[in-house]
C-alpha cells in the first residue's frame, strides 16, 4: 500500500525502501515481526516532500493520526520516508525528541510509537563504520510508525523478544561490509 500520488520519483524512492525491506529487515530477519505485515501488505509508504523540520513534522503529525483512525488489518504501519530533510543523522536524532512529544501532544502514547531509520544511523558509542549501526540504516531517512498494539502481540507470538538486538548484531558481524555492501539495499560505506 502506498500513498496516491506518486510521481516517478517517488516510486523509485518507495522501490528502494521495498528492497532494503525485504532483502534486509526481513531477508536477514532484522525484525521477525515485519514480514508478516509486509505480505499481507498493511505497509504505507508515505514519500515526504518536506524540505524542513517545521514541514515534516506537520506531515508527521496527519501520518499519526492517519494511522490511528485507520483499522490495524488494512494499515498496520507506515512508513514515512523524507528525502529531503534531515539528511544529517545528528539533526535526524535531535528530531526523534520532536516526533515523541508530537504523539504525547496528540495523546496517542500507548497507541503508537515512531521507531527510526537512516541512512547514517550510529547508535551512542560506537564508530561510524560500525558494522551493527547498519541494522538500522535505511536507503533513506525514515520514521516509522508502530502500533504499541501490534508490537505487544508480536512480542508475546516471540518468546525471545529482548534477544532480538543481539542477534542482528551477530547477524551483521557474521555478514559484514562485504556482504551488506553485496546487498545492494542503500548505503555503503
Amino acid at each position: 500500500m502506498s500513498t496516491a500520488n506518486l510521481n516517478a520519483d517517488d516510486d523509485a524512492i518507495i522501490a528502494a525502501t521495498r528492497n532494503w525491506l525485504e532483502k534486509a529487515v526481513i531477508g536477514l530477519n532484522l525484525c521477525p515481526f515485519a514480514k508478516s505485515v509486509y505480505v499481507k501488505e498493511q505497509v504505507r509508504y508515505v514519500v515526504s516532500s518536506a524540505r524542513t523540520p517545521e514541514a515534516l513534522l506537520e506531515e508527521l503529525m496527519n501520518e499519526l493520526q492517519n494511522l490511528s483512525d485507520t483499522p490495524a488489518e488494512k494499515v498496520d504501519t507506515t512508513l514515512l520516508i523524507h528525502p529531503f530533510v534531515l539528511d544529517d543523522f545528528l539533526d535526524y536524532n535531535e528530531f526523534l525528541d520532536v516526533a515523541d512529544a508530537a504523539v504525547e501532544d496528540m495523546q496517542l502514547d500507548g497507541e503508537l510509537q515512531v521507531a527510526s531509520f537512516h541512512p547514517e544511523y550510529q547508535f551512542a558509542d560506537t564508530d561510524k563504520n560500525d558494522i551493527e549501526n547498519y541494522t538500522n540504516r535505511a536507503p533513506y531517512p525514515i520514521l516509522q510508525i508502530l502500533r504499541e498494539e501490534s508490537i505487544e502481540r508480536a512480542v508475546e507470538a516471540f518468546p525471545d523478544a529482548a534477544e532480538i538486538f543481539e542477534k542482528n548484531i551477530e547477524t551483521m558481524e557474521q555478514l559484514g561490509h562485504e556482504g551488506w555492501d553485496k546487498l545492494d539495499v542503500g548505503p555503503a560505506r
